[in-house]
């Protein structure tokens, strides 16, 4: 069944190639360095590593952030349709300024653990804690918070008062 997508968040182009393009600068002066002024081997492995690894990190990057995240009235998925979390799932929203959330972004607080996973400059999931946004515009992930935090408290167990 195809649901209906509530909000959209999609990374700019320019913070995307900005992104990028400062790795790949890094990357490349690093390895720079190790080429043309070679140091002792130990060094030079740690450089030619941090070089290479540099680069690994631009390209995970560039793919990770051509994609989108699309929320439903269910979830929070990527626009290849990988599940973020689902509404259902979510105890609350942080979007404060002390929060360990990524650049524009909001966390998440899960009730269930999942795998730990990672799409640079979009999102990422370490266990009960997801966080959202990197190389997004301010504007969307702030809707799109906000309509989370309409949406799960739809989904909140209902306050019962014991007998005391």
């Amino acid at each position: 069944m195809q649901q209906d997508v509530l909000a959209t968040i999609k990374p700019s182009p320019a913070r995307r190639w900005l992104g990028v393009g400062m790795l790949s600068i890094v990357g490349g002066l690093v390895l720079f360095v190790a080429v043309t002024r070679p140091p002792e081997p130990m060094w030079l492995i740690f450089l030619i590593a941090v070089g290479t690894g540099t680069f690994w990190l631009a390209y995970r990057m560039w793919q990770a952030t051509s994609d989108s995240i699309e929320l439903t009235e269910t979830e929070l998925r990527t626009g290849t349709g990988r599940l973020i979390a689902k509404v259902e799932d979510i105890e609350a929203v942080d979007r404060g300024v002390f929060a360990f959330k990524p650049s524009n972004g909001f966390l998440l607080k899960t009730r269930n653990s999942a795998e730990n996973s990672w799409d640079p400059g979009l999102w990422w999931r370490l266990g009960r804690r997801v966080g959202v946004g990197g190389m997004t515009t301010a504007a969307e992930t702030k809707f799109v918070s906000e309509v989370l935090t309409a949406l799960i408290t739809q989904y909140s167990p209902v306050q019962k008062d014991y007998p005391r």
